[in-house]
Protein backbone atom coordinates (compact mmCIF):
# COMPACT_ATOMS: atom_id res chain seq x y z
CA UNK A 1 0.00 0.00 0.00
CA UNK A 2 1.30 4.22 -0.99
CA UNK A 3 2.57 5.70 1.73
CA UNK A 4 -0.13 8.51 0.20
CA UNK A 5 -2.90 5.53 0.91
CA UNK A 6 -1.96 4.75 4.36
CA UNK A 7 -1.90 8.36 5.59
CA UNK A 8 -5.61 8.82 3.82
CA UNK A 9 -6.79 5.74 6.05
CA UNK A 10 -5.87 7.40 9.38
CA UNK A 11 -6.78 10.97 8.52
CA UNK A 12 -10.08 8.93 7.48
CA UNK A 13 -9.64 7.21 11.24
CA UNK A 14 -9.75 10.50 12.18
CA UNK A 15 -12.98 11.48 10.93
CA UNK A 16 -14.30 8.41 12.23
CA UNK A 17 -13.07 9.36 15.73
CA UNK A 18 -14.59 12.64 15.70
CA UNK A 19 -18.40 11.00 14.65
CA UNK A 20 -18.19 8.98 18.00
CA UNK A 21 -16.75 12.21 19.61
CA UNK A 22 -19.53 14.11 18.43
CA UNK A 23 -22.34 11.63 19.13
CA UNK A 24 -21.64 10.94 22.65
CA UNK A 25 -20.04 14.83 23.74
CA UNK A 26 -24.29 15.69 21.96
CA UNK A 27 -25.49 13.94 24.97
CA UNK A 28 -23.13 15.36 27.79
CA UNK A 29 -22.87 18.99 26.64
CA UNK A 30 -26.71 20.22 27.52
CA UNK A 31 -26.27 19.19 30.83
CA UNK A 32 -24.71 21.85 32.34
CA UNK A 33 -26.92 24.26 30.06
CA UNK A 34 -30.07 22.73 31.54
CA UNK A 35 -31.27 25.01 33.72
CA UNK A 36 -31.09 28.41 31.33
CA UNK A 37 -32.83 26.50 28.82
CA UNK A 38 -35.73 25.53 31.80
CA UNK A 39 -36.03 28.80 32.26
CA UNK A 40 -35.67 30.46 28.34
CA UNK A 41 -38.31 28.03 26.93
CA UNK A 42 -40.29 27.22 29.64
CA UNK A 43 -39.98 23.52 30.84
CA UNK A 44 -41.56 22.50 33.46
CA UNK A 45 -39.32 20.17 35.73
CA UNK A 46 -40.90 16.92 35.11
CA UNK A 47 -40.53 17.75 31.15
CA UNK A 48 -36.79 18.74 31.76
CA UNK A 49 -35.30 15.10 31.65
CA UNK A 50 -36.99 15.43 27.63
CA UNK A 51 -33.86 17.43 26.60
CA UNK A 52 -31.99 14.64 27.12
CA UNK A 53 -34.07 11.69 26.26
CA UNK A 54 -35.41 13.16 22.91
CA UNK A 55 -31.90 12.73 21.76
CA UNK A 56 -31.70 9.32 23.37
CA UNK A 57 -34.69 7.81 22.38
CA UNK A 58 -33.91 8.58 18.86
CA UNK A 59 -30.63 7.86 18.92
CA UNK A 60 -31.19 4.01 20.64
CA UNK A 61 -34.35 3.37 18.99
CA UNK A 62 -32.93 4.00 15.03
CA UNK A 63 -29.62 2.54 15.50
CA UNK A 64 -30.24 -1.05 14.49
CA UNK A 65 -32.42 0.38 11.20
CA UNK A 66 -29.10 2.74 10.57
CA UNK A 67 -27.27 -0.28 10.70
CA UNK A 68 -29.31 -2.32 8.35
CA UNK A 69 -29.31 0.85 5.98
CA UNK A 70 -25.30 1.04 5.89
CA UNK A 71 -25.48 -2.15 4.16
CA UNK A 72 -28.11 -1.94 1.98
CA UNK A 73 -27.09 1.65 0.31
CA UNK A 74 -23.23 1.83 1.80
CA UNK A 75 -21.68 2.93 5.08
CA UNK A 76 -20.19 6.13 2.95
CA UNK A 77 -23.56 7.34 1.87
CA UNK A 78 -25.48 6.81 5.03
CA UNK A 79 -22.08 8.18 7.51
CA UNK A 80 -23.03 11.57 5.04
CA UNK A 81 -25.84 11.70 5.50
CA UNK A 82 -26.36 11.32 9.09
CA UNK A 83 -24.11 14.62 9.17
CA UNK A 84 -26.48 15.87 7.08
CA UNK A 85 -29.11 15.16 9.51
CA UNK A 86 -27.35 15.87 12.48
CA UNK A 87 -26.80 19.38 10.96
CA UNK A 88 -30.08 20.15 10.68
CA UNK A 89 -30.98 19.04 13.91
CA UNK A 90 -28.28 21.31 16.00
CA UNK A 91 -29.94 24.27 14.11
CA UNK A 92 -33.39 23.72 14.94
CA UNK A 93 -32.22 23.03 18.43
CA UNK A 94 -30.18 26.33 18.73
CA UNK A 95 -32.81 28.20 16.93
CA UNK A 96 -35.74 27.05 19.05
CA UNK A 97 -37.80 29.10 21.38
CA UNK A 98 -40.02 26.87 23.02
CA UNK A 99 -39.90 23.34 24.85
CA UNK A 100 -41.39 21.96 21.75
CA UNK A 101 -39.40 22.86 18.98
CA UNK A 102 -35.67 22.67 21.21
CA UNK A 103 -37.48 19.12 21.59
CA UNK A 104 -38.08 18.38 17.92
CA UNK A 105 -34.55 19.66 17.61
CA UNK A 106 -32.65 17.04 19.78
CA UNK A 107 -34.77 13.97 18.21
CA UNK A 108 -33.69 15.24 14.67
CA UNK A 109 -29.93 15.12 16.18
CA UNK A 110 -30.54 11.49 17.39
CA UNK A 111 -32.18 10.25 14.22
CA UNK A 112 -28.26 11.96 12.65
CA UNK A 113 -26.45 9.87 15.40
CA UNK A 114 -28.78 6.52 14.30
CA UNK A 115 -27.14 6.78 10.84
CA UNK A 116 -23.68 8.20 11.71
CA UNK A 117 -22.67 5.45 14.23
CA UNK A 118 -23.24 2.30 12.58
CA UNK A 119 -21.99 3.68 9.49
CA UNK A 120 -18.72 4.82 11.44
CA UNK A 121 -18.23 1.67 12.56
CA UNK A 122 -18.79 -0.25 9.27
CA UNK A 123 -16.19 2.20 7.95
CA UNK A 124 -13.49 1.22 10.71
CA UNK A 125 -13.88 -2.23 9.58
CA UNK A 126 -13.91 -1.51 6.19
CA UNK A 127 -10.52 0.39 6.52
CA UNK A 128 -8.60 -1.64 8.74
CA UNK A 129 -10.41 -5.18 8.95
CA UNK A 130 -7.36 -6.60 6.72
CA UNK A 131 -5.25 -5.95 9.55
CA UNK A 132 -5.15 -7.14 12.90
CA UNK A 133 -2.39 -5.26 14.37
CA UNK A 134 -3.93 -2.33 12.79
CA UNK A 135 -7.54 -3.09 13.39
CA UNK A 136 -6.62 -3.19 17.52
CA UNK A 137 -5.21 -0.19 17.02
CA UNK A 138 -8.13 1.73 15.45
CA UNK A 139 -10.53 0.39 17.46
CA UNK A 140 -8.64 1.47 20.97
CA UNK A 141 -8.75 5.00 18.98
CA UNK A 142 -12.31 4.81 18.03
CA UNK A 143 -12.91 3.74 21.69
CA UNK A 144 -11.47 6.49 23.59
CA UNK A 145 -13.46 9.20 21.30
CA UNK A 146 -16.32 8.12 23.62
CA UNK A 147 -15.11 8.93 26.73
CA UNK A 148 -12.90 11.89 25.88
CA UNK A 149 -16.65 13.45 23.84
CA UNK A 150 -18.21 12.60 27.58
CA UNK A 151 -15.62 14.88 28.91
CA UNK A 152 -15.57 17.24 26.10
CA UNK A 153 -19.28 18.10 26.40
CA UNK A 154 -19.34 18.47 29.84
CA UNK A 155 -16.40 20.97 30.10
CA UNK A 156 -17.35 23.10 26.81
CA UNK A 157 -21.00 22.65 28.08
CA UNK A 158 -20.22 25.19 31.00
CA UNK A 159 -18.09 27.29 28.65
CA UNK A 160 -20.23 27.96 26.37
CA UNK A 161 -23.05 28.11 28.74
CA UNK A 162 -21.27 30.61 30.75
CA UNK A 163 -19.27 33.16 28.26
CA UNK A 164 -22.07 32.73 25.23
CA UNK A 165 -25.39 31.34 25.46
CA UNK A 166 -26.93 27.56 25.87
CA UNK A 167 -27.53 27.65 21.70
CA UNK A 168 -24.04 27.59 20.58
CA UNK A 169 -24.00 24.09 22.57
CA UNK A 170 -26.04 23.26 19.50
CA UNK A 171 -24.60 25.68 16.88
CA UNK A 172 -21.42 23.69 17.91
CA UNK A 173 -21.66 20.97 15.94
CA UNK A 174 -22.08 22.64 12.62
CA UNK A 175 -18.84 23.78 11.31
CA UNK A 176 -17.69 20.11 12.18
CA UNK A 177 -20.59 18.55 10.33
CA UNK A 178 -19.21 20.71 7.53
CA UNK A 179 -15.97 19.59 7.49
CA UNK A 180 -16.99 15.56 8.01
CA UNK A 181 -19.42 16.14 4.83
CA UNK A 182 -16.45 17.83 2.77
CA UNK A 183 -13.81 15.30 3.76
CA UNK A 184 -16.33 11.95 3.62
CA UNK A 185 -15.93 11.49 -0.46
CA UNK A 186 -12.48 12.03 -0.63
CA UNK A 187 -11.09 9.59 2.58
CA UNK A 188 -13.83 7.41 3.08
CA UNK A 189 -13.77 3.77 0.74
CA UNK A 190 -16.79 3.13 -1.31
CA UNK A 191 -19.18 0.44 -1.25
CA UNK A 192 -21.65 -0.51 -3.61
CA UNK A 193 -25.32 -0.88 -2.87
CA UNK A 194 -27.18 -4.07 -2.34
CA UNK A 195 -30.57 -5.57 -2.73
CA UNK A 196 -32.12 -6.38 0.43
CA UNK A 197 -35.31 -4.66 2.63
CA UNK A 198 -35.63 -2.23 4.89
CA UNK A 199 -37.92 -2.99 8.01
CA UNK A 200 -39.42 0.57 8.73
CA UNK A 201 -42.41 -1.37 10.80
CA UNK A 202 -39.74 -2.64 12.94
CA UNK A 203 -38.19 0.44 13.13
CA UNK A 204 -41.44 2.36 14.11
CA UNK A 205 -42.44 0.42 16.39
CA UNK A 206 -39.14 -0.06 18.32
CA UNK A 207 -38.67 3.84 18.47
CA UNK A 208 -42.44 4.69 19.22
CA UNK A 209 -42.88 1.72 21.70
CA UNK A 210 -39.33 2.74 23.71
CA UNK A 211 -40.68 6.63 23.80
CA UNK A 212 -43.78 5.65 24.64
CA UNK A 213 -42.77 3.78 27.51
CA UNK A 214 -40.32 6.87 28.37
CA UNK A 215 -43.49 9.29 28.43
CA UNK A 216 -45.32 7.05 30.93
CA UNK A 217 -42.65 6.62 33.29
CA UNK A 218 -41.89 10.55 33.04
CA UNK A 219 -45.77 11.20 33.52
CA UNK A 220 -46.73 9.00 35.91
CA UNK A 221 -46.64 11.06 39.11
CA UNK A 222 -48.73 13.93 37.55
CA UNK A 223 -50.80 11.88 34.56
CA UNK A 224 -52.58 9.75 37.04
CA UNK A 225 -53.09 6.04 37.03
CA UNK A 226 -55.39 5.93 34.01
CA UNK A 227 -53.07 8.29 31.83
CA UNK A 228 -50.48 6.03 32.79
CA UNK A 229 -51.51 2.67 32.29
CA UNK A 230 -53.03 3.55 28.87
CA UNK A 231 -49.64 4.92 27.64
CA UNK A 232 -47.86 2.09 29.13
CA UNK A 233 -49.82 -0.64 27.45
CA UNK A 234 -49.65 1.38 24.12
CA UNK A 235 -45.75 0.64 24.82
CA UNK A 236 -45.96 -3.03 25.87
CA UNK A 237 -47.88 -3.47 22.74
CA UNK A 238 -45.51 -1.87 20.18
CA UNK A 239 -42.61 -3.38 21.78
CA UNK A 240 -44.51 -6.81 21.66
CA UNK A 241 -45.05 -5.99 17.54
CA UNK A 242 -41.43 -5.61 17.18
CA UNK A 243 -39.97 -9.08 18.58
CA UNK A 244 -43.37 -10.59 16.66
CA UNK A 245 -41.97 -8.83 13.39
CA UNK A 246 -38.64 -9.52 14.42
CA UNK A 247 -39.25 -13.11 14.28
CA UNK A 248 -41.43 -13.85 11.30
CA UNK A 249 -39.27 -11.34 8.87
CA UNK A 250 -37.01 -13.08 6.23
CA UNK A 251 -34.94 -9.90 6.79
CA UNK A 252 -35.41 -8.10 10.13
CA UNK A 253 -33.10 -5.46 11.75
CA UNK A 254 -32.49 -7.88 14.59
CA UNK A 255 -32.15 -11.61 14.17
CA UNK A 256 -33.27 -12.76 17.28
CA UNK A 257 -31.15 -16.52 17.66
CA UNK A 258 -28.51 -14.32 17.80
CA UNK A 259 -29.43 -13.85 21.31
CA UNK A 260 -28.66 -17.65 22.00
CA UNK A 261 -24.88 -16.89 21.77
CA UNK A 262 -23.80 -17.14 25.03
CA UNK A 263 -22.77 -14.34 27.30
CA UNK A 264 -24.37 -11.55 24.54
CA UNK A 265 -27.49 -11.22 26.29
CA UNK A 266 -26.19 -10.70 29.28
CA UNK A 267 -23.48 -8.82 28.82
CA UNK A 268 -26.62 -6.26 26.94
CA UNK A 269 -28.29 -6.40 30.07
CA UNK A 270 -25.09 -4.88 31.72
CA UNK A 271 -25.07 -2.24 29.08
CA UNK A 272 -28.76 -1.55 29.78
CA UNK A 273 -28.15 -1.21 33.66
CA UNK A 274 -25.48 0.36 33.29
CA UNK A 275 -26.68 3.04 31.12
CA UNK A 276 -29.65 3.39 33.84
CA UNK A 277 -27.61 3.93 36.59
CA UNK A 278 -25.11 6.38 35.16
CA UNK A 279 -26.96 8.47 33.25
CA UNK A 280 -29.72 9.87 36.31
CA UNK A 281 -26.60 10.23 38.37
CA UNK A 282 -25.05 12.57 36.03
CA UNK A 283 -28.08 13.88 35.08
CA UNK A 284 -28.90 14.94 38.72
CA UNK A 285 -25.40 15.91 39.70
CA UNK A 286 -25.75 18.65 36.96
CA UNK A 287 -28.93 20.16 38.93
CA UNK A 288 -27.83 19.37 42.17
CA UNK A 289 -24.49 21.78 41.69
CA UNK A 290 -26.41 24.64 40.03
CA UNK A 291 -29.97 24.51 41.59
CA UNK A 292 -28.82 23.51 45.03
CA UNK A 293 -24.81 24.45 45.83
CA UNK A 294 -25.43 27.65 43.56
CA UNK A 295 -22.63 27.25 41.08
CA UNK A 296 -22.47 28.81 37.55
CA UNK A 297 -22.35 26.95 34.00
CA UNK A 298 -18.66 26.90 34.03
CA UNK A 299 -17.76 26.05 37.37
CA UNK A 300 -20.46 23.81 37.35
CA UNK A 301 -18.98 22.06 34.03
CA UNK A 302 -15.37 22.45 35.58
CA UNK A 303 -16.81 20.45 39.02
CA UNK A 304 -17.63 17.34 36.66
CA UNK A 305 -13.95 17.31 35.19
CA UNK A 306 -12.35 14.87 37.49
CA UNK A 307 -15.13 12.54 37.15
CA UNK A 308 -15.51 12.22 33.39
CA UNK A 309 -11.60 12.46 32.65
CA UNK A 310 -11.10 9.62 35.57
CA UNK A 311 -14.07 7.60 33.46
CA UNK A 312 -11.73 8.56 30.40
CA UNK A 313 -8.53 7.17 32.17
CA UNK A 314 -9.53 4.46 33.91
CA UNK A 315 -11.31 3.18 30.21
CA UNK A 316 -7.54 3.77 28.41
CA UNK A 317 -5.18 2.61 30.71
CA UNK A 318 -6.70 0.67 33.96
CA UNK A 319 -9.72 -1.34 32.76
CA UNK A 320 -7.23 -3.47 30.13
CA UNK A 321 -4.76 -4.33 32.51
CA UNK A 322 -7.47 -5.26 35.23
CA UNK A 323 -9.55 -7.29 32.56
CA UNK A 324 -6.02 -8.95 31.88
CA UNK A 325 -5.66 -9.86 35.59
CA UNK A 326 -8.71 -10.85 36.62
CA UNK A 327 -10.94 -11.49 33.79
CA UNK A 328 -13.63 -9.74 32.35
CA UNK A 329 -16.51 -11.16 34.41
CA UNK A 330 -14.46 -10.41 37.66
CA UNK A 331 -14.18 -6.76 36.15
CA UNK A 332 -17.58 -6.18 35.28
CA UNK A 333 -18.88 -7.12 38.74
CA UNK A 334 -16.64 -5.45 40.34
CA UNK A 335 -16.96 -2.35 38.48
CA UNK A 336 -21.10 -2.35 39.09
CA UNK A 337 -19.91 -2.88 42.89
CA UNK A 338 -17.42 0.17 42.91
CA UNK A 339 -20.27 2.45 40.77
CA UNK A 340 -22.71 0.90 43.55
CA UNK A 341 -20.64 2.33 46.21
CA UNK A 342 -20.10 5.69 44.67
CA UNK A 343 -23.62 6.63 43.80
CA UNK A 344 -24.68 5.76 47.58
CA UNK A 345 -22.51 8.29 48.96
CA UNK A 346 -23.65 10.91 46.43
CA UNK A 347 -27.37 9.73 47.44
CA UNK A 348 -25.99 11.73 50.84
CA UNK A 349 -26.09 15.23 49.69
CA UNK A 350 -26.86 17.99 51.54
CA UNK A 351 -28.66 21.33 51.03
CA UNK A 352 -26.12 23.01 52.73
CA UNK A 353 -23.45 20.62 51.13
CA UNK A 354 -20.46 21.59 49.28
CA UNK A 355 -18.39 20.06 46.48
CA UNK A 356 -15.13 19.33 47.88
CA UNK A 357 -17.56 16.98 50.65
CA UNK A 358 -20.89 15.70 48.47
CA UNK A 359 -20.18 15.90 45.08
CA UNK A 360 -16.10 14.98 44.64
CA UNK A 361 -15.23 11.71 46.77
CA UNK A 362 -18.55 10.12 45.29
CA UNK A 363 -17.93 11.40 42.28
CA UNK A 364 -14.33 9.96 42.21
CA UNK A 365 -15.63 6.63 43.03
CA UNK A 366 -18.78 5.93 40.70
CA UNK A 367 -15.92 7.56 37.65
CA UNK A 368 -13.61 4.21 38.82
CA UNK A 369 -16.85 1.59 38.55
CA UNK A 370 -18.13 2.97 35.74
CA UNK A 371 -14.72 2.81 34.25
CA UNK A 372 -14.08 -0.87 34.97
CA UNK A 373 -17.57 -1.94 33.96
CA UNK A 374 -18.56 -0.79 30.59
CA UNK A 375 -15.10 -1.58 28.52
CA UNK A 376 -15.75 -5.34 29.89
CA UNK A 377 -19.40 -5.29 29.31
CA UNK A 378 -19.08 -4.35 25.97
CA UNK A 379 -16.06 -6.31 24.55
CA UNK A 380 -18.14 -9.47 26.05
CA UNK A 381 -20.62 -8.25 24.06
CA UNK A 382 -19.20 -7.86 20.97
CA UNK A 383 -16.68 -11.14 21.48
CA UNK A 384 -19.55 -13.32 22.10
CA UNK A 385 -21.24 -13.01 18.44
CA UNK A 386 -20.16 -14.36 15.22
CA UNK A 387 -17.53 -12.76 13.40
CA UNK A 388 -20.42 -12.57 10.54
CA UNK A 389 -22.79 -10.73 13.38
CA UNK A 390 -20.32 -8.14 14.58
CA UNK A 391 -21.91 -4.80 13.49
CA UNK A 392 -25.43 -6.25 14.71
CA UNK A 393 -23.61 -7.19 17.84
CA UNK A 394 -22.43 -3.99 17.92
CA UNK A 395 -26.01 -2.26 17.04
CA UNK A 396 -27.34 -3.89 19.89
CA UNK A 397 -24.90 -3.12 22.55
CA UNK A 398 -25.43 1.01 21.99
CA UNK A 399 -28.75 0.38 21.64
CA UNK A 400 -28.99 -1.54 25.20
CA UNK A 401 -27.04 1.46 26.35
CA UNK A 402 -29.03 4.14 24.87
CA UNK A 403 -32.03 2.55 25.79
CA UNK A 404 -31.15 1.64 29.80
CA UNK A 405 -30.14 5.72 29.24
CA UNK A 406 -33.75 6.72 28.43
CA UNK A 407 -35.70 4.47 30.54
CA UNK A 408 -33.39 4.63 34.05
CA UNK A 409 -33.54 8.43 33.35
CA UNK A 410 -37.62 8.79 32.94
CA UNK A 411 -37.81 6.15 36.08
CA UNK A 412 -35.47 8.39 38.26
CA UNK A 413 -37.38 11.83 36.94
CA UNK A 414 -40.59 10.01 38.34
CA UNK A 415 -38.81 8.92 41.47
CA UNK A 416 -37.28 12.77 41.86
CA UNK A 417 -40.47 14.65 41.44
CA UNK A 418 -42.25 12.21 43.97
CA UNK A 419 -39.59 13.36 46.65
CA UNK A 420 -40.03 17.24 45.61
CA UNK A 421 -37.66 17.89 42.76
CA UNK A 422 -40.44 19.71 41.20
CA UNK A 423 -40.59 22.01 43.81
CA UNK A 424 -37.99 24.24 42.46
CA UNK A 425 -37.69 27.86 45.33
CA UNK A 426 -37.25 25.49 47.74
CA UNK A 427 -33.62 23.67 47.88
CA UNK A 428 -34.56 21.32 50.65
CA UNK A 429 -37.07 19.41 48.79
CA UNK A 430 -34.63 19.58 45.40
CA UNK A 431 -31.92 18.04 47.56
CA UNK A 432 -34.43 15.27 48.88
CA UNK A 433 -35.56 14.52 45.24
CA UNK A 434 -32.13 14.48 44.26
CA UNK A 435 -31.28 12.04 46.38
CA UNK A 436 -33.72 9.77 46.04
CA UNK A 437 -32.65 9.80 42.36
CA UNK A 438 -28.87 8.61 42.91
CA UNK A 439 -30.38 6.31 45.49
CA UNK A 440 -32.41 4.69 42.97
CA UNK A 441 -29.32 4.74 40.60
CA UNK A 442 -27.81 2.73 43.13
CA UNK A 443 -30.25 0.33 43.40
CA UNK A 444 -29.67 0.08 39.90
CA UNK A 445 -26.56 -0.62 39.38
CA UNK A 446 -26.53 -3.02 42.60
CA UNK A 447 -28.80 -5.30 40.44
CA UNK A 448 -26.30 -4.63 37.53
CA UNK A 449 -23.90 -6.29 39.51
CA UNK A 450 -25.51 -9.30 41.04
CA UNK A 451 -27.23 -10.42 37.57
CA UNK A 452 -23.67 -10.33 35.74
CA UNK A 453 -22.37 -12.45 38.69
CA UNK A 454 -25.12 -14.82 38.13
CA UNK A 455 -25.99 -14.94 34.33
CA UNK A 456 -22.21 -14.31 33.36
CA UNK A 457 -20.45 -17.26 32.15
CA UNK A 458 -16.69 -17.08 32.67
CA UNK A 459 -15.23 -16.69 29.33
CA UNK A 460 -11.71 -19.39 28.04
CA UNK A 461 -8.71 -17.32 27.73
CA UNK A 462 -9.13 -16.87 23.76
CA UNK A 463 -12.32 -14.82 25.08
CA UNK A 464 -10.53 -12.84 27.35
CA UNK A 465 -7.97 -12.10 24.32
CA UNK A 466 -11.02 -11.37 22.17
CA UNK A 467 -12.09 -8.74 24.74
CA UNK A 468 -9.11 -6.88 25.06
CA UNK A 469 -8.99 -6.42 21.48
CA UNK A 470 -12.26 -5.13 20.93
CA UNK A 471 -12.41 -1.95 23.65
Amino acid sequence: MSETKASRRWWALAVIATAQFMVIMDTSIVGVALPKMQAELGFAPGNLSWVFNAYVVAFGGLLLLGGRLSDLLGARRVFAAGWAVLLVGSLVAGLATGAGSELAGRAVQGVGAALIAPSALTLLMMLFGSNPRELTKAIALYGAAAPAGGTAGVFLGGVITEYLSWPWVFYLNIPIALVALAATPALMPRAEARSGSVDLFGALTVTIGLAAGVYAIVRAPEAGTASTVLVGALAVVLLVAFVAVQARRREPLMRLGIFRAPNLAAANLAQFLLGAAWIPMWFFLNLYLQQVLGLGAFPSGSALLPMTTLTMLGMIVVAPRVIAKAGPKRTLVGGLAVLTAGLAVLSLIRPTGSFWVDVLPGSLLAAGGMSLAFIPSLGIALSSARPEEGGLASGLVNTSYQIGSALGLAAMTAVAAANGADLLTDVVALTDGYSAAVAGAAVIAAAGAVLAAVTLRTPGVKAREKVLERP
